[in-house]
């Protein structure tokens, strides 16, 4: 992809997400994600209905007067996106590949952050950490995230979520808001996630092509395994088959939601040709 397009491409998803975040996700955001604290801003004088506790007592003596201590949220918080690359993500049979829908929630999360004043970073991974990109403020950092999750070529195809833990409890050593995003074609992650979930807050986006999980009846087809780079020949036509293929999908799809929530973190599956904005909305609105 050449610089022209690349920059036509980051201005249009900028466009579309930095609206959505502006107009929709900012507020529910702020509401949902609470801050580290609360911090001491000023003393003022007493009102009527005011919380007898935080009556400041030195100052009181020193004026002869009441005064209490008023606190505020300490805001700023750090988000990281955890976003899976492997060849699983370049899939679609319908409107965009699973990537492009990744890439576009990737980046209304950030600048729903960024709004918020708050620092993100960036994990892109396969079965090998791919790119870490430490958490820092501002839209030139937001740009560059989504340029990178729409260029970076990844050196495998494999996927490897129980590493991209580990590699993000490697580096993130205070409380951060995690979202990671990917198909979640992988098993074997839950003991590693549950101490993850210990100490973050982090939330499974399973985004997923209708076919990902149930073939159609179209006789003789040969697949491509985008991970193994394997084309086999599939008669989808058997019944044996398709109803195999539906139960390893459905196996893959219940470990994810299985393994986050004993894990107690949240979920949302979103389907690559439907809208995310209102699965995103109700999470937030729930989890608030």
């Amino acid at each position: 992809m050449d610089t022209k397009e690349l920059l036509k491409k980051v201005r249009k998803i900028e466009i579309k997400t930095k609206r959505l975040s502006n107009h929709i996700f900012g507020g529910e955001y702020h509401s949902t994600f609470k801050g580290r604290g609360m911090t001491f801003s000023e003393v003022r004088q007493y009102q009527y209905g005011d919380d007898i506790r935080a009556i400041d007592w030195n100052v009181t003596a020193r004026y002869n007067e009441t005064y209490i201590k008023v606190f505020e949220e300490e805001r700023e918080l750090t988000m990281m996106l955890m976003v899976d690359i492997s060849g699983s993500e370049l899939f679609g049979t319908s409107l965009q590949f699973k990537k492009d829908t990744i890439t576009e929630i990737a980046a209304t999360l950030a600048f729903s952050a960024t709004q918020n004043n708050d620092k993100v970073g960036l994990i892109l991974f396969s079965d090998q950490m791919e790119l870490y990109i430490p958490p820092k403020k501002g839209k030139s950092h937001v740009l560059r995230i989504i340029r990178e999750l729409i260029e970076f070529k990844p050196k495998s195809k494999k996927t490897d979520i129980n590493e991209a833990l580990k590699f993000l409890s490697g580096v993130m050593k205070k409380k951060t808001i995690v979202f990671m995003l990917s198909d979640f074609m992988d098993e074997n992650y839950r003991k590693t996630l549950k101490i993850v979930g210990n100490k973050h807050d982090l939330t499974g986006i399973r985004i997923y092509d209708q076919f990902d999980e149930e073939i159609p009846n179209l006789g003789m087809v040969p697949m491509l395994d985008n991970e193994t780079g394997e084309i086999q020949l599939i008669n989808t036509s058997s019944k044996s088959v398709r109803t195999k293929y539906k139960a390893n999908a459905l196996r893959l799809k219940d470990e994810f939601k299985t393994s986050f929530k004993k894990s107690g973190l949240g979920t949302i599956s979103i389907r690559a040709d439907e809208s995310y904005v209102k699965k995103l909305l109700s999470y937030f609105k729930n989890k608030a």
